[in-house]
């Protein structure tokens, strides 16, 4: 049994920062690649920035230079910190991690999982 869970969200003007924050918690043995998603109303969702155990990252086009993603491992935690944002970026963004856990019979197994959510709203 696994849960992320993401925090951070909220309204900022454009130009403005924000950090949101997504912790796992459960029977993980470990965690491997993590990464935020995000989805506008009416779009489909997309890849925001995904970031390896070892801290490997990749970037949307859209977002590259504006945002960083990192993670620490002792926590379980990956980040995404958001500067200058745009109106654009407005979305519902997801926390999503490739994990291996530990089944209540011992067996180990690999899933991906995803997080409730959280809102992100940029005005202009």
């Amino acid at each position: 049994q696994v849960q992320l869970v993401e925090s951070g969200g909220g309204l900022v003007q454009a130009g403005g920062s924000l950090r949101l924050s997504c912790a796992a918690s459960g029977r993980i043995f470990s965690i491997n690649a993590m990464g935020w998603y995000r989805q506008a109303p009416g779009n489909q969702r997309e890849l925001v920035a995904t970031i390896t155990r070892a801290g490997s990252t990749n970037y949307a086009d859209s977002v590259k230079g504006r945002f960083t993603i990192s993670r620490d491992n002792a926590k379980n935690t990956v980040y995404l910190q958001m500067n200058s944002l745009k109106p654009e970026d407005t979305a519902v963004y997801y926390c999503n991690a490739d994990m291996t856990e530990t089944t209540a019979r011992g067996a180990i197994v690999s899933n991906e999982y995803w997080g409730q959510g959280t809102q992100v709203t940029v005005s202009s």
